[in-house]
């Protein structure tokens, strides 16, 4: 019986493997089943996971994180604008604005953000730029964020198929949005007490994360957005352990499928990345140049476990993970040749002339001199 349990231990052993290390990267990647997705480091802009992001997408009310940025920063935010007709008929999500009503600017992106109004963001667009609204913001996208495939026709995000973003562009909005003081607390904000013309209450959030009926203690912001042609949409963002997240998840078939995303987007963020820094004085060599950071440190994001650093002929550090692919991108900075003094160069080259120093041409004036002095000596003794 003894010697039976042993010959099966012995097998067992050999099934099961001792002290097996896995990599990050050998983890299974996020479970993702809405169309399209992206997960970044909102402050390096390191991409550690994407599914379909550059594909293009209708954005529904994600639309809004746009017209907010760009109204913080192109409006005076204690203007006191005048609603119009036009923009207190906007269809959809709203806070009740009342033809004619002033609202200051920043409580109308407030209620843009948090209650999703498409009133207050048609007001806002009305008061910047007028009819210009469209090509102005599209502009400002393109030379301040440098989107690569997002044109906006509206500032609310109503369908419109012209109007369209992919993943990719919108975490890099939001990740520019989000250095923006006013905007990271207007978009973090969970309840907000609104007193309009015709309209006293309390905005909520539409963020069931962001509000706590999701819980994710590291959640910080969060837009939501939906129309039959984009589906659930949802932008999220989170912080923990010094390192804050941008999560994009578009045309989800229902709430849960996004919020389930999202969630597994940031665990596998938090779970599987790490910050570390390359110092200014690391030199990294290519094709005979010297490459550096330059004057600073550079904070980059990593897999918590192995990852490679690839530098190209043109400067490029790639952090690439085991499979190749590139997380984050940092262009270096050529190192100067230091120059030699040539005139060193020349004494320390090998040569066939026999030349003599400094020294040594003195030396044969000297020696002349003491032969003429001993010369004229025995002269004078004669």
């Amino acid at each position: 019986m003894n010697k039976i349990i042993l010959i099966m231990l012995i097998i067992f052993s050999f099934c099961v493997p001792v002290g097996t290390i896995v990599h990050a990267e050998e983890l299974s990647n996020p479970e993702v089943r809405s169309e399209a997705a992206i997960i970044v480091d909102s402050e390096t802009g390191a991409v550690l996971y994407e599914k379909n992001a550059e594909q293009r997408m209708y954005p529904a009310s994600l639309t809004k994180i746009a017209t907010a940025i760009y109204a913080i920063e192109n409006g005076n935010l204690e203007d006191m604008v005048t609603v119009s007709k036009n923009a207190a008929n906007t269809d959809g999500t709203s806070v009740y604005l009342e033809e004619g009503e002033q609202v200051p600017l920043k409580k109308l992106i407030q209620g843009m953000l948090i209650n999703s109004g498409n009133d207050a963001a048609a007001a806002i667009a009305e008061h910047l730029d007028g009819s210009h609204f469209e090509e102005k913001i599209n502009e400002y996208l393109k030379t301040k964020i440098h989107v690569s495939n997002t044109h906006f026709t509206n500032p609310h995000g109503l369908f419109d198929e012209n109007h369209y973003t992919t993943a990719e562009d919108l975490a890099k909005i939001t990740s520019y949005a989000l250095k923006n003081d006013i905007f990271r607390e207007i978009y973090g904000t969970k309840e907000l007490k609104w007193i309009g013309k015709s309209w006293d209450t309390t905005l909520l959030t539409h963020h069931l994360m962001l509000k706590g009926e999701i819980p994710y203690e590291a959640v910080n912001g969060g837009k939501t957005g939906y129309v039959p042609e984009s589906k659930f949409t949802l932008a999220t963002s989170a912080q923990k352990d010094n390192m804050e997240l941008t999560a994009i998840v578009l045309k989800g078939v229902n709430d849960k499928e996004v919020y389930d995303d999202t969630i597994s987007l940031l665990d596998y963020g938090f779970d599987q990345f790490k910050h570390t820094y390359i110092p200014k004085s690391d030199t990294f060599q290519k094709e005979g140049k010297t490459f550096t950071t330059g004057l600073y440190d550079v904070l980059i994001t990593v897999p918590a476990s192995s990852y490679e650093n690839i530098i190209t002929s043109d400067g490029q550090l790639q952090v690439t993970n085991t499979n190749g692919n590139i997380i984050q991108a940092v262009t270096l900075v050529e190192k100067p040749v230091e120059k030699t003094d040539t005139r060193q160069e020349k004494v320390e080259q090998p040569s066939d002339r026999k030349t003599m120093g400094f020294y040594g041409k003195y030396a044969i004036i000297l020696t002349a001199v003491a032969g003429l002095l001993i010369g004229i000596r025995k002269l004078k003794k004669r």
